[in-house]
């Protein structure tokens, strides 16, 4: 099945929030795009990715689709719970998250109308946030609102394997609040494995074969990889999979693509995301395997030469 080389990357400093995150976040989510980007750079590997920066940021009322009208109003105004995130609060950071959501959004409707495109959105901070409130690091459910709009304008549902080492509960925290989001994502399309290596991987594979069957009867029409670094076991938060396995995912996600593009005739819509991640001794190994995962997907979806120049990742091996 023909792809296009580059992955399709929807990116802009005005995502990234700068502010206080550094020195008094324990979460420096609001930071990784520009320190993943400036890592691929830095490793040589720009030329995977084609970047589009110009595009526009979501609307307050697009925040609405998964969220209460007061939540919203104290996270933009910093009142109420307005830091039930636990990030320290910006006028920064309220600006970045128009695009952060923007970017998953643009990332996944480019993938619907050019499905040749694998599509990637480097944003974090989105499966714990709730109805009323933010939750872990998470301030407003991307996944939740990118998947409503996607619903209305196109009548597509989607699947998220969420390989975040914390179970994303944004989704099914939503499904009362907006019951439009059963359309959108249908129930069982949340996919969070579960285990230890060779346990997670068998997990894992379990829900491939699932969601595929699902793709094939015609009730799913695009998913969404967002694989969290903190389901590796030397996050500061996280336990499941050492490197092997941990990249080992990406390879039987990518090769799985592939299968089920080939078996419904046409190219799956792909979108990537990056989800959690958080090594205080070594961030610079949360980006590694961030790009260890592209770098999989690139190769085996795409049908780029990468894979032969991983080896300058391996300079910085996961400790």
């Amino acid at each position: 099945m023909k792809r296009n080389k580059k992955i399709y990357t929807y990116y802009t400093p005005k995502q990234v929030c700068t502010d206080q995150i550094k020195d008094r976040s324990f979460s420096q989510s609001p930071l990784k795009p520009k320190l993943l980007m400036e890592r691929i750079n830095i490793l040589g590997f720009s030329e995977m990715l084609d970047q589009k920066s110009d595009f526009k940021p979501l609307k307050k009322d697009s925040f609405l689709l998964a969220h209460s009208n007061q939540y919203v109003e104290n996270v933009f105004n910093k009142t109420g719970n307005y830091n039930s995130n636990s990030l320290p609060w910006s006028k920064n950071l309220v600006t970045s998250l128009g695009y952060t959501n923007a970017s998953l959004y643009h990332a996944k409707r480019h993938a619907i109308l050019n499905p040749e495109s694998v599509t990637f959105a480097p944003i974090s901070g989105m499966h714990h946030a709730m109805p009323n409130s933010g939750s872990g690091f998470c301030t407003f459910s991307g996944q939740v609102i990118s998947a409503i709009k996607i619903y209305e304008e196109f009548g597509l549902s989607g699947a998220y394997f969420d390989l975040d080492g914390h179970t994303g509960n944004s989704i099914e925290d939503t499904r009362e609040f907006n019951p439009l989001l059963n359309k959108a994502i249908p129930r069982g399309c949340n996919i969070n494995p579960t285990g230890r290596n060779e346990e997670y991987t068998a997990d894992f594979a379990k829900s491939l074969v699932m969601i595929g069957e699902r793709i094939k009867s015609g009730e799913i029409h695009y998913v969404v990889f967002a694989h969290g670094a903190d389901s590796h076991m030397d996050d500061d938060l996280g336990w499941n999979c050492d490197t092997f396995h941990w990249v080992k995912c990406a390879e039987m996600f990518a090769n799985w693509v592939n299968e089920i593009s080939n078996e419904i005739g046409k190219p799956l819509p792909v979108t990537l995301a990056l989800f959690g991640g958080y090594r205080k001794n070594n961030y610079t190994a949360v980006l590694d395997l961030h790009i260890k995962s592209i770098l999989k997907i690139s190769t085996i979806v795409c049908g780029t030469s990468f894979e032969d120049n991983q080896e300058i990742t391996e300079k910085y091996p996961i400790k």
